[in-house]
């Protein structure tokens, strides 16, 4: 152990780390989940840092040389280098100043080493007076977690929902032509294609990446330069426009100062906005996955439409037996999901006056929610969707048992005459032909091609209405 000071006096720190008395005081203050802040705020944070010191140098504030230094930490740090020493455990200060000053520290103590000097001298840089340089805790940790989290977003989520919807999309053009029957209430329905069924899906998969790039654009706007309460004080005027315009330049995302530093610092409803774009994404691949087992289910006593990759024994009892397991996988990612966004929209009403005191909280929930959905999401492709095969026997064989063709003869013969022949067919156990042809209701032909399931499939290739008589 080595010993460190801080305002409160010294503190007793591990040789090997370095960060600081604050930083030994905060782990030993909580001692709570064991689990520190994600590693990719962690990162994020290292990428304002940067950018802060790189404001400062091009505003003359801070000498080159010690610029340089805290630039070169910062990028280690958000390079992912130095996350061994971010220790604090997520549940602690609302501000997070504690992680705040573990960056500070961290950057300072480094810079030492760089530079021959003892662990603790603060020599070449002081953590508070040069690393944390016209900043506080209450701007840059808002920027760092509206930094960190778009890009998660951006480099995390959005190609896995990308990737997951291409396949989609090309399943849906190689079974567009395969007929099955379709459900409304888990009943049978009138029919569609499997290529329509999948472009539904499609579809959900081009919405969520949307809404991944919409709430990208959401974190956009910067709470640094607000400092304390959102005043600025201590802080050069253009500050914040200068670390958003190094942060955008360097990430490639559109980050700029926010427009109003007491809404930026004082209220997150920017983070319960993408809480709400996740969820939603969460609900969409909920649907999928459930669906995807549910049309897989069998093989031999359920719907069995689809063929499933079999990925591992389902069963420690039953031999040959193989479960839905991705699908199973990726429900309870998405259930956590809703949990977590549940949390950050109940954190996004804690901000009392000029600042929200559940950042901490904030960070860890966002960031576990697009990990987890990311993984989620990359693996059911990869070990579900990819190898997902459609028995097309199958589905011919449920189209000709449906009675819910009986649905094309309405124009025909009218609702209550249709009715009255599924009605029959289905108590009688008859096809829905043989019973029409036998009341002499319409000629074989015009049955023939009222009861084709492929035109069903497509509005311009209805039948005509027809008059009975």
């Amino acid at each position: 152990m080595r010993t460190e000071r801080d305002s409160m006096g010294e503190m007793s720190v591990p040789d090997d780390a370095l960060y600081g008395a604050s930083t030994q005081r905060a782990v030993l203050n909580f001692p709570i989940s064991g689990r520190p802040l994600p590693a990719t705020f962690i990162r994020g944070l290292g990428l304002v840092k940067w950018a802060c010191a790189r404001a400062n140098a091009e505003l003359g504030l801070l000498p080159v040389e010690k610029s340089a230094l805290i630039e070169q930490v910062a990028l280690a740090i958000a390079a992912g280098e130095l996350t061994a020493h971010f220790p604090i455990d997520c549940f602690q200060t609302g501000s997070a100043t504690s992680t705040n000053m573990n960056a500070n520290e961290v950057i300072a103590n480094r810079a030492s080493q760089l530079s021959g000097q003892p662990l603790g001298s603060r020599r070449p840089l002081h953590p508070h007076d040069d690393v944390n340089l016209g900043q506080s805790s209450n701007d840059v940790i808002p920027t760092a977690l509206h930094v960190s989290v778009a890009l998660a977003l951006h480099e995390q989520l959005l190609p896995a929902l990308v990737a997951m919807g291409a396949t989609l999309e090309a399943k849906a053009e190689a079974w567009s032509e395969v007929v099955k029957i379709g459900r409304t209430h888990l009943m049978d329905a009138t029919p569609l294609t499997v290529g329509q069924e999948f472009s539904g899906y499609a579809v959900q998969l081009a919405k969520s990446a949307a809404r991944t790039r919409q709430a990208i654009a959401a974190l956009g706007e910067l709470a640094i330069g607000g400092t304390a309460v959102g005043t600025g004080l201590n802080t050069h005027p253009e500050f914040g426009a200068r670390v958003a315009r190094a942060l955008t330049e360097r990430t490639g995302l559109p980050f700029r100062e926010a427009a109003n530093h007491f809404e930026a610092q004082g209220a997150r409803d920017d983070c319960v906005a993408v809480a709400g774009h996740l969820a939603t994404i969460a609900a969409s691949l909920t649907k999928i996955a459930n669906d995807v087992r549910w049309l897989g289910s069998g093989p031999r006593a359920g719907l069995a439409e689809l063929q499933l990759p079999a990925t591992q024994p389902g069963s420690s009892i039953m031999p040959g037996k193989v479960n839905p397991v991705m699908s199973e996988m990726l429900v309870q990612v998405c259930l956590y999901v809703h949990g977590l966004t549940q949390t950050v929209q109940l954190a996004g009403r804690e901000g009392q006056f000029e600042l929200n005191t559940t950042l901490p909280l904030l960070a860890h929930c966002l960031h576990e929610a697009i990990h987890c959905l990311t993984n989620g999401g990359r693996v059911f492709h990869e070990r579900c969707l990819v190898g997902l095969e459609v028995d097309r026997e199958q589905c011919r064989r449920q189209v000709e048992r449906s009675l819910m063709l009986v649905t094309a003869l309405n124009p025909l013969l009218g609702y209550d005459q249709a009715a009255a022949l599924a009605k029959e067919a289905h108590t009688t156990g008859r096809s829905l032909r043989e019973v029409v042809l036998e009341k002499k209701l319409l000629d074989a032909a015009t049955l023939d091609r009222a009861l084709d399931a492929r035109r069903m499939t497509q509005p311009s290739e209805r039948a005509p209405t027809h008059d009975a008589g």
